[in-house]
């Protein structure tokens, strides 16, 4: 399957991109639902009331806890979860990067420590795409390594052709899985991904030997840990036009409100982030007019909503003084409602996004809200 870009506005791209499991609008933001659930107490099924398009998982913490096998028995993750729409599975190859203490990378894949349990785990390219057919999500991710940032040349080298090796092995699995009757979701779809930390020749490189395979979506991965903002985007621009025009080009793990309108601007169509339900768990809501921490003094008496311009079901009905109130109490409720606000916030800004993209005025928009949207309250 592609992607059909109805239109365009320098580099940015308004697309629309079918899957197994429903159309999705681009520029998109996929809500990260880890374990099958978002952090802070919100359910698949909130998540239809919140603008949501795509929910991604985590193939390693599902195969972890409770099993891949058992998800499988369950129906998949779309029963499992409640949620109809499409899911993208992470291919576990961050956790290569985030449990370094943990693991032992070798050319058949990577030796873990369960952070749970301490047994011993192997997840190589094949068993990541096993896994992943076993949750049936509707797209499943290649199976790579991401480096740290700064990272030697000779390293990010190696571990960007390591990279492409294991590419070509998912590919072949995939495809061998998917062909047999008892697949769950036999058009389960395969993005690879681009590494080679900030070194823009492996970048191209990489790029380049990816783009001939035949894969349904192209994801540039390993950024957003330890670069500088700059660094990153010139990776995207280096990398960008090597990347096919007819596939979706996903950004994975990125980020604050302006990295997204920025990477939007060099082509990007997908994103995924931890940051909206992270930010909100902590008591730090995004708004239209900047970033803002209810734990400040002078939120005590406001009577406000979180953002006056927004109508998610949080701002609709809940002051500003009452969610300070919970966080200082120590209630659930508080999280809840601040990470309902974020997801909202976030999906709200990337359709108006498409929305200026539709009217040709996405120049506009990059320049007034780029620095707005990030700056502190």
């Amino acid at each position: 399957m592609s992607i059909n870009i109805i239109k365009t506005e320098g580099g940015a791209r308004r697309g629309v991109f079918t899957t197994p499991h429903g159309v999705v609008q681009t520029p998109a933001f996929m809500n990260v639902a880890t374990q099958g659930a978002i952090k802070g107490g919100v359910s698949a099924y909130d998540l239809s009331n919140l603008k949501c398009q795509v929910q991604l998982c985590n193939t390693y913490h599902l195969h972890v806890r409770p099993g891949d096998e058992t998800v499988r028995k369950l129906g998949g993750l779309h029963k499992f979860t409640g949620w109809n729409g499409p899911i993208l599975t992470d291919s576990g190859g961050f956790q290569v990067f985030s449990l370094s203490k943990l693991r032992k990378i070798k050319e058949e894949g990577v030796y873990f420590a369960s952070h749970v349990d301490g047994r011993k785990l192997f997840i190589g390219p094949e068993e990541s795409m096993r896994i992943q057919s076993n949750l049936a999500s509707t797209i499943a991710m290649a199976f790579d390594e991401c480096v740290e940032n700064p990272s030697t040349y000779e390293y990010a080298k190696a571990s960007s052709e390591r990279t492409v090796r294991w590419l070509r092995r998912c590919r072949e699995e995939m495809t061998r899985l998917n062909k047999e009757e008892s697949a769950l979701n036999p058009k389960q779809m395969l993005f690879g991904i681009n590494q080679g930390s900030i070194y823009e020749d492996l970048r191209v490189g990489n790029m380049k030997e990816i783009a001939d395979m035949e894969l349904d979506g192209f994801a540039i991965g390993g950024l957003a840990v330890g670069e500088t903002a700059q660094e990153m985007y010139s990776v995207i621009e280096a990398v960008e036009p090597y990347m096919p025009n007819n596939k979706p080009r996903y950004l994975m793990g990125v980020g604050t409100p302006a990295n997204i309108i920025e990477a939007v601007y060099r082509g990007i169509d997908l994103f995924d982030c931890v940051m909206p339900s992270r930010n909100a768990r902590h008591g730090h809501v995004f708004t239209w007019q900047g970033r803002r921490n209810l734990f400040n003094e002078k939120y005590a008496l406001d009577e406000s909503p979180l953002d006056e311009e927004c109508d998610c079901p949080t701002c609709r009905r809940h002051s500003r003084a009452y969610i300070r109130h919970l966080f200082k109490s120590g209630e659930m409720l508080a999280m809840r409602l601040c990470v309902m606000h974020n997801l909202y916030f976030y999906n709200t800004l990337l359709e108006q996004i498409r929305e200026s993209l539709d009217h040709g005025t996405f120049s506009n928009f990059h320049k007034k809200f780029t620095d707005i949207l990030d700056k502190r309250i």
